[in-house]
């Protein structure tokens, strides 16, 4: 993971700037070398200019950004913007064993998590210094969702081997791992609703992750608190787990919804045993069902309830039963 350093009060302009510098070419996984080599200046002086012990121009400030990948002035709001009440995954709450495309583990997760929580909070300030209000108010909650989305899998592609694939092609993260013939997708999706299953414009095989967050209305802020992961099976495909839904009008609104496909019983099931992170203080469980034709693999959250419990659901050929999950703690009032 990226090292954190607190920085101290009444610290000048060039140590504060040089240490912001530092942590990002550290985020960046870039070398000091590398990253002087693309600013085309000495790596000696970009070790004097970390450290805080030599001034620089606003022409090397520049090269430096560009080479970070970021503005200016993106990178001064971040040397100066405090992280210590930014929201912050609970690492006890991610669950070891859950599945994972090969190439992530749970500390790049939380990672991702955590940048996406940090670059919403900064453009949460923004726009509450110009417009009065955060992110959320100036969009509607399905669009709201889709950003969250984008800046997740941005947040992936600088902090994980997952990188951006194409802005319109299946799927949005790709890990190489130097093999062409062993490349792993990852499609990312973020809402709301917490319990929601897969949603998607293709219904394509490969690896999922939905990722679902709480909204501080007041603030701005969100905060994940459940992230399911699976490996589905695409539409059309024998034991498939998605299910095509047609284009719609809303009778109400005269709006209409484009064609989606949303996962099956089983696809729903494959995420949420597929859980990879469960904030079991926002978030209750017990009574959300999964598929009775899915054995619950050790590491999931949810248990198939005693024989004498169960009850059964027939739904033409398929047969649902409860699964009831391991307790959790209500959710404190106040």
């Amino acid at each position: 993971m990226p090292s954190t350093c607190k920085l101290p009060e009444h610290m000048d302009a060039k140590t504060t700037i040089g240490l912001t510098i530092r942590k990002l070419r550290e985020t960046a996984d870039l070398s000091q070398e590398k990253l002087a080599e693309s600013a085309d200046i000495t790596y000696q002086y970009l070790s004097a200019v970390e450290n805080g012990k030599e001034n620089f121009s606003i022409g090397v400030l520049e090269s430096l950004s560009a080479a970070l990948n970021c503005s200016v002035d993106g990178l001064v709001a971040t040397a100066y913007h405090s992280e210590d009440d930014l929201p912050k995954v609970n690492p006890a709450f991610f669950i070891n064993g859950a599945p994972l495309p090969q190439g992530l583990a749970l500390q790049d997760l939380q990672s991702a998590l955590n940048e996406t929580h940090k670059v919403i909070r900064l453009i949460n300030a923004t726009l509450m210094k110009v417009g009065g209000r955060p992110l959320s108010g100036f969009i509607q909650r399905n669009n709201f969702s889709g950003i969250i989305s984008n800046i997740l899998c941005d947040s992936f592609s600088r902090l994980t081997k997952f990188k951006h694939n194409h802005d319109q092609r299946y799927p949005d993260l790709i890990c190489k791992n130097g093999n062409p013939a062993i490349e792993i997708g990852l499609e990312v999706k973020s809402t709301i609703r917490p319990g929601k299953g897969g949603e998607s414009h293709n219904g394509h095989s490969g690896w999922h992750v939905v990722a679902c967050f709480d909204l501080n209305e007041k603030t701005g802020d969100i905060v994940f608190i459940h992230v399911m992961f699976a490996d589905l099976i695409g539409h059309g495909k024998a034991g498939a787990d998605w299910s095509y839904v047609p284009s719609k009008v809303n009778k109400d609104t005269g709006s209409q919804r484009t064609e989606t496909y949303t996962t099956t019983s089983g696809g729903t099931a494959k995420l949420r045993h597929g859980t990879a992170y469960l904030d079991t203080t926002k978030i209750e469980i017990k009574n959300w069902k999964t598929f009775a034709g899915i054995t619950p693999p050790d590491h999931s959250p949810f248990q198939l309830r005693a024989a004498k419990k169960s009850r059964k659901v027939k739904t033409g050929k398929t047969t649902v039963r409860d699964v009831a999950p391991v307790a959790a703690p209500k959710k404190p009032h106040g």
